[in-house]
């Protein structure tokens, strides 16, 4: 049976109208999805106060998710720097009816908290192995691992609906608790 909510207004945008739709996605659902993916976009503010962002390749592991960076990259100083830290994650859907339909890009943002360390500091089997792999050990003194905690909500956009619904924007937004 299906529930009603109101999804425009739980994704922070007004919605004149509700509609009955399924639950949107659960957080394990939402975690699950990021520990598929690889590639994800953070983005950060500069000690001056200008924006950043960079395409990124990370791994989950302990609800946390792990980034490799050069110790000298603007990611690593800017994020040991402020420590804060905003996330969107591409979520791959749609296969051959995505060639079919004008379907958008299924998302998974948050925002949360960023510590770089170095790469010698980290524990061996403390690492997820998908990252250890991107970490040769000729390079270990030169990067840095960024860990960054989600807080708060994960913004979703077309997680957990079918393909025709995330044509439409109020049904394919949803919030989910980070926790």
């Amino acid at each position: 049976m299906a529930t009603t909510i109101d999804r425009g207004k739980d994704a922070g945008i007004a919605s004149p109208t509700r509609q009955a739709v399924a639950p949107g996605p659960t957080g394990e659902q939402v975690w699950r999805e990021l520990a598929k993916a690889s590639f994800a976009v953070i983005s950060h503010i500069t000690p001056a106060g200008q924006p950043r962002s960079s395409g990124v390749v990370y791994a989950i592991a302990d609800r946390r998710m792990y980034v490799v960076s050069a110790v000298d990259s603007w990611k690593a100083r800017h994020l040991s720097a402020s420590g804060q830290v905003a996330v969107t994650v591409p979520v791959r859907r749609g296969g051959l009816m995505s060639l079919l339909f004008r379907i958008p890009p299924a998302t998974i943002s948050f925002h949360g908290s960023a510590v770089v360390h170095p790469a010698s500091s980290l524990e061996e089997g403390s690492l997820p192995k998908r990252l250890t792999a991107l970490l040769p050990a000729e390079r270990r003194t030169a990067c840095s691992i960024i860990e960054i905690q989600p807080a708060d909500q994960f913004v979703t956009y077309g997680v957990g609906v079918s393909l025709m619904q995330m044509r439409t924007p109020a049904l394919a937004r949803a919030r989910v608790p980070v926790a």
